[in-house]
């Protein structure tokens, strides 16, 4: 009955329930189990390969419920929807519609998958579904830190804030290499600014730390981010089923390699950084907007009481800080044993990894409303000028979104910009 248990094995773990991953997140899943069984660690045949390579190649998706996994055995529900649809049982989305599996498999000229013995074992157990959510948030993270550090920098113009903190001296003798970048990016964005000139002798002595600590804050996020990339990128290289099958001399061992907890740990590191990103972003942007703090119009409108500026697109970005914050609490250290108590110890992987995306819609709306609020400023420091690379940023949001000069609906003008953070444009 080998043949037929790996059948049952498929159709009883596809238990998932709640939204379909997104497309390029099962693309990725796709990839990482085939580069995974592809290393001969598996006992499959290199058929049922080919068969995941060519639903890849002709963008054939399986249809995966997002929610079901704790991350240990390996991600079963969601890899067991993958899986049924292979075997012409699931769904899958083709060019755009949701089909019956066995009839998208037949369009692309490909028969239903006959499991045979250990293959719906090797292709159930594993990390790759928790592992390509955290690739997935790991790459916007990226992005959304590159945006984070301009709108920094823009803002510390707007306010007009000090360049000294970014000094190199002062980051070389802490020693902490993220920091060091970040306070070179800082210098470099921020490099012949006659807005800067033009107030080298101030009355202030230092900045609101939220201006003058980006480096050290900032820096510490680089160097989780990067730590949580070494980690995800050994996942994505690993093999994570079991049993595993050594041919050079014929070893089946059973172990371990499907418990997810090395993944679970990056994702808590990534949700850190990501909370701690939006909440300096959001002290910068509470500053702009304080007359105060930074010398500009109240509430970045020249015409207040009348028009409330600025006002409401800080409070979204504090409720969406607020949120970040809750959801960035560590998942890793939550276990409910499963299975009868065989599986008394779970990592929680792919919701920790899963909950990343929305911590990165937050954040993606959050820079965006820093950078028209740090625009705004810079326009009120006319005709004075920032340095050319913030200008070049600063008219590419121009493009987009026009200045503020009475009250209008801040919603469109956010997601214009969000959008231009997503396409990697604000780098």
């Amino acid at each position: 009955n080998l043949n037929q248990l790996q059948i049952n094995l498929v159709r009883s773990h596809a238990a998932g329930v709640g939204k379909l991953l997104e497309p390029a997140v099962v693309r990725l899943v796709m990839l990482l189990k085939a580069a995974s069984l592809a290393q001969g660690y598996s006992g499959i045949r290199s058929e049922v390969i080919s068969v995941i390579l060519r639903l890849l190649n002709c963008n054939a998706i399986p249809c995966i419920p997002s929610q079901g996994s704790v991350g240990a055995s390996g991600d079963l529900a969601p890899l067991a929807h993958f899986v049924l649809a292979m075997m012409g049982e699931g769904d899958l989305v083709f060019q755009g519609r949701q089909f019956s599996s066995v009839a998208c498999l037949a369009e692309i000229g490909l028969t239903p998958v006959q499991l045979e013995a250990k293959e719906g074992l090797a292709l159930l157990n594993g990390t790759q579904v928790s592992t390509a959510l955290a690739l997935a948030a790991l790459f916007r993270t990226r992005r959304i830190f590159d945006a984070a550090i301009i709108s920094g920098a823009m803002t510390v113009d707007a306010a007009l804030g000090s360049d000294t903190p970014f000094d190199p001296r002062i980051h070389q003798i802490r020693r902490q290499p993220g920091q060091i970048e970040c306070a070179r990016r800082y210098r470099q964005l921020l490099e012949g600014s006659q807005i800067r000139d033009s107030h080298r002798t101030c009355h202030r002595v230092q900045d609101p730390y939220s201006l003058r600590c980006q480096p050290q804050v900032m820096g510490a996020c680089l160097d989780l981010i990067a730590a949580a990339e070494a980690t995800l990128l050994n996942e994505a290289n690993a093999v994570s089923d079991n049993p595993l099958v050594f041919s050079d001399d014929g070893s089946i061992l059973s172990g371990g390699n499907f418990h997810a907890q090395p993944v679970a740990f990056a994702a808590d590191q990534l949700a850190i950084a990501i909370a701690e990103i939006g909440s300096l972003a959001e002290r910068r942007l509470a500053l702009l907007i304080d007359q105060h703090l930074s010398e500009l119009p109240p509430f970045l409108t020249a015409d207040g009481g009348l028009n409330s500026g600025f006002m409401i697109p800080q409070v979204t970005a504090a409720a969406l800080i607020s949120e970040n914050k809750h959801l960035a609490s560590a998942v890793s250290i939550d276990s409910l044993p499963t299975s009868a108590n065989q599986e008394d110890h779970v990592s929680m992987a792919t919701y920790a990894a899963r909950r990343l995306l929305t911590m990165c819609d937050n954040l993606e709306n959050v820079i965006a409303i820093e950078l028209l609020a740090s625009s705004q400023g810079l326009d009120f420091r006319l005709p004075l000028k920032t340095s050319q690379l913030l200008q070049a940023i600063h008219q590419k949001i121009r493009t987009k979104v026009p200045r503020l000069e009475q009250d209008r609906s801040f919603y469109a003008d956010i997601d214009a910009v969000r959008n231009l953070i997503e396409q990697g444009e604000i780098a």
